[in-house]
Order: C-alpha cells, then sequence, then structure tokens
C-alpha cells in the first residue's frame, strides 16, 4: 500500500466522508500533531482504531502546532508526519488541517467517534469541537496515554544528552 494514497487534503475529505458513508461502516477520527511519531503514538492509534471500522487522523499543520507548541516545533514537517502515520496499518487515512482548534475539520469528517488522549477529560475537552461531534451524533472516547511515552519528553531527553 502506498501511503501518500491514504492522505486527503481538505478540499477531497467531504468526497471521501460520503463514499465511506456508503459503505454502511464506521469512522473513527483522531487528531493531533504527531511530530515525532513514538510508541505511545502508535499504542494510542492501534487502539483508536478499535473504535470502529476505519480510522481517519486529523493532523495539524505545521503552523498549527507551532502556535500550540511554541517555535522549534513541529521538529518533523507536516509532509513528513502525514507520510508516517499513513504508512501504519491501524490509520486509513490522513488529513493535514490548517487551524489550531479541529473544529472545521471534525464537521467536515463527521465522526462517528471522535477519540482524544488521556490527557483531556470530557469537561476538558475544546468545547467548540466537542459541539461539532456532538451535534453530528458521534460518540466520544478518551484513551489513556502510555505512561512514560511522549514527544516532549524525547525532546527533552534529547536536549539533556545534547546541552
Amino acid at each position: 500500500m502506498n501511503a501518500q494514497r491514504k492522505i486527503l487534503t481538505l478540499e477531497t475529505l467531504p468526497v471521501w466522508r460520503a463514499a465511506f458513508r456508503q459503505t454502511g461502516r464506521s469512522l473513527v477520527v483522531t487528531n493531533g500533531c504527531f511530530d515525532l511519531l513514538h510508541a505511545g503514538h502508535v499504542a494510542y492509534l492501534e487502539q483508536a482504531r478499535l473504535n470502529g471500522d476505519a480510522l481517519l487522523v486529523g493532523l495539524n499543520s505545521d503552523a498549527s502546532v507551532r502556535a500550540l507548541k511554541g517555535e522549534g516545533r513541529p521538529l518533523n514537517s507536516e509532509t513528513d508526519r502525514a507520510i508516517v502515520l499513513a504508512a501504519l496499518e491501524a490509520v486509513d487515512a490522513v488529513c493535514v488541517f490548517p487551524d489550531v482548534r479541529a473544529d472545521l475539520f471534525l464537521a467536515s469528517s463527521q465522526p462517528d467517534v471522535w477519540v482524544k488522549g488521556g490527557d483531556y477529560t470530557p469537561e476538558t475537552l475544546n468545547p467548540v469541537e466537542r459541539q461539532v461531534v456532538e451535534s453530528l451524533g458521534g460518540r466520544i472516547v478518551i484513551i489513556p496515554f502510555v505512561p512514560g511515552k511522549s514527544t516532549t519528553g524525547i525532546v527533552e531527553k534529547i536536549q539533556r544528552q545534547n546541552p
């Protein structure tokens, strides 16, 4: 499978979603930066995929990662991050979106299930994003983090070893 074929644009996402809906299968959606892919990400994505028939990953653009994480991030470009994610067996499609918030991406992807990581609770989810998913009839699932696995932790370890 060519990973590039699994990468959607915001323009092609609605058509892809409509075709997928025609199959009668359920779509799981998650979103994030996925800057340095690590074992915690892989476990999270595999667990997310178990909540439906296909997994779509919304990927923050380079500009939105910088706005969220600060200068110096992302470490990998959005193109590279999208290709690596698309190469994973658990991921059926990837779509880069330009916004800090995912509400427009969520409105286009119309998830049956929206999965978020364990740093969130239902109460701390962005209320606009949550409202979009709920208004579309989507279910929200929170998946716990894999302890000790984070991009920030990896970056800090590298910085300690290379002062």
